[in-house]
């Protein structure tokens, strides 16, 4: 190894050591590759030796849930049996990363904080049913930072969730006046969850996006949203023509638009991505039916990419094609383009508009309930009425088209309320990212690994090198360039051992380890908490002294078997009667 290969890997060991020692692992050789070329100041605001641990973070959870999240193993089995593989495989990763984030958090300035807020997996999603319940998540109002800085934090998140009156403007006021810095952040710790259940060779990957403040997010939030995504040129160009071009605007004029910013441009070389397959035909079928009617391409599955060569897939994961948005020639070198509209979760949907900037692009989106039961065109509508209004019931019939029961009424009121009440632009037509921020300008810092090979990006999976070292390739994206760097690890301990280093504490009790023998640590306390906020969110109740309330009745059996949910139960309570100083902050219902 060379001299200046040797200084990198040092520099990064330097920076990211808590984690790979939190972790057991050794950091054997660095590779870089810089797009379009190495900034002298970082990537970003955190800082170089930050972004290397924020790189490092994603990577170390790619690999923990690659090796021990189950991959694969809920191919060919039925419904119930690929949602557990899930649960099991987004408990892995979302505790990989979290850990990461704690440990890299230690680095942070004293007044700094990470702060989640939005997190991928608080609903079912197509094609699953409403009792197989949220998946594992990093979700709304998870502080990392120092001690003090997270108490405050935390302390204000409950009010936001808890103390009528209290609503996001008093918690911005508060943090600013107390001289705190928030950089917040949307997390999807596994992107792609059935694909990885089920094996499939490409696609699962760890997503993080950290921003230089909070989005406007008052409590815990995923629903479904339009998204249009086009190359930022298309929608400028059109403006100066006073041609709107948003996610409601009528798709011929959206292709004309792209016609004049490509001239020669050929209707069959447009190539849109949504998401395909027979339980998002009633959605946006009429979508999709609009775009052939213009003799554009619909992409399918199977589809070569350009630029990467590897196949489309169109059953799930609308955040990676984004990258590709935009012009490129094919080998008769003749124009052609690549675009998405449809709809995504909430999460993935403002993680990808977020790489606007970095991408020269325009994401247009468009409110929808979580429920989205009718198509688009009539969806939109729903989002816009207002659930106080003494004609609600009408103006919902009017939306859904058809006659609405009492518990459509009250169904729907609750999800728009729980969307005004998080900060949701309701009422808007359409929004863009920079409507979620609470500065005019806002910076971010876009950070991704692949578990397995990523078809839009190209970026490779784990590599498996022999002899417990993997090769893991991660990305991070700004306005200023990409890095993408190359990390071989290798495992510091037997691979059953290191599954218990990247197994949660609770999932550890689970599998067999022995709660009373095991030495109790009080960092015991914190990990607990943590793991009840990942893997039961809804059932957890913040109480105004801090205590939180664990309400067992409300966590569904396809969320944790009984079995497991009895065990956890016995856990608890049994920490609580040895350790009572150590787990005040815990009450049993």
């Amino acid at each position: 190894m060379d001299m200046g290969r040797r200084n990198r890997v040092a520099q990064w060991v330097f920076d990211t050591r808590a984690i790979l020692g939190r972790l057991h692992l050794w950091l054997e050789d660095v590779e870089e590759r810089w797009e379009p070329g190495r900034p002298p100041d970082g990537l970003s605001f955190v800082g170089q030796a930050l972004e290397r641990g924020f790189v490092m973070s994603v990577a170390v959870t790619a690999l923990g849930t690659r090796l021990f999240g189950r991959y694969g193993e809920g191919r060919g089995g039925d419904k119930a049996q690929i949602n557990r593989v899930k649960k099991d495989a987004d408990a892995v990763s979302a505790y990989a990363l979290s850990e990461a984030l704690w440990y890299l958090t230690r680095a942070l300035p004293e007044n700094h904080a990470v702060m989640v807020s939005l997190g991928e997996g608080l609903m079912p999603k197509a094609g699953e049913t409403p009792e197989m319940g949220s998946n594992p998540l990093l979700g709304f109002g998870r502080v990392y930072a120092r001690p003090q800085v997270a108490r405050f934090l935390d302390h204000r998140v409950h009010a936001l969730i808890n103390t009528p009156g209290y609503e996001w403007q008093e918690f911005w006021r508060d943090v600013q006046t107390a001289g705190i810095t928030v950089w917040g952040a949307a997390v999807d710790t596994l992107e792609n969850t059935s694909r990885f259940a089920k094996g499939a060779d490409t696609g699962a990957m760890t997503v993080l996006h950290l921003f230089d403040q909070p989005l406007k997010v008052a409590r815990p939030y995923e629903g479904y949203m339009g998204t249009l995504v086009l190359p930022e040129e298309v929608v400028r160009q059109a403006a100066e023509r006073s041609v709107l071009i948003d996610f409601l605007s009528p798709r011929e004029r959206v292709l004309e638009a792209i016609r004049a910013t490509y001239p020669g441009i050929a209707p069959e070389r447009v190539h849109v991505w949504t998401l395909g397959g027979p339980s998002r035909e009633g959605r946006i079928g009429k979508l999709w039916e609009t775009w052939r009617e213009l003799g554009v391409h619909l992409v399918e599955d199977g589809w070569t990419l350009p630029g990467t060569g590897l196949a489309a897939f169109t059953e799930s994961g609308t955040y990676a094609p984004t990258v590709l948005v935009g012009p490129f020639e094919d080998a008769e070198g003749r124009p052609n383009l690549f675009l998405c509209d449809g709809y995504a979760a909430s999460a993935e949907a403002i993680q990808g508009a977020s790489l606007d900037p970095a991408l020269g692009l325009h994401t247009s989106m468009c409110l929808f309930s979580s429920k989205f039961k009718v198509s688009y065109d009539r969806e939109r509508y729903v989002m816009l009425l207002d659930p106080e209004a003494a004609d609600f019931a009408a103006g919902l019939a009017e939306a859904l088209q058809r006659e609405v029961s009492a518990g459509d009424v009250e169904e729907y009121a609750a999800i728009i309320r729980n969307a005004r009440d998080a900060g949701m632009p309701v009422g808007r037509r359409t929004m863009v990212v920079d409507d979620l921020f609470p500065n005019k300008e806002w910076k971010m810092l876009a950070l991704t690994a692949a578990m397995v090979p990523e078809p839009y990006s190209g970026m490779p999976g784990v590599e498996d090198a022999g002899d417990g070292l993997y090769r893991v390739t991660a990305r991070a994206s700004t306005r200023l360039g990409t890095l993408e760097a190359t990390l071989s690890l290798r495992l510091m301990e037997p691979l059953e051992e290191m599954r218990l280093v990247f197994s949660p504490l609770l999932d550890r009790f689970y599998a067999g380890q022995d709660y009373h023998t095991r030495a109790v640590k009080i960092s015991d306390s914190g990990r607990v908490r943590n793991e009840l906020q990942t893997l039961a969110s809804e059932a957890l109740e913040y109480l105004p002294d801090g205590r939180i309330r664990v309400r067992f009745d409300d966590i569904d059996d396809a969320v944790l078997p009984p079995d497991k949910k009895a065990l956890i139960q016995e856990v608890l309570a049994w920490y609580k009667k040895h350790h009572p100083m150590w787990f005040r902050w815990l009450e049993l219902s």
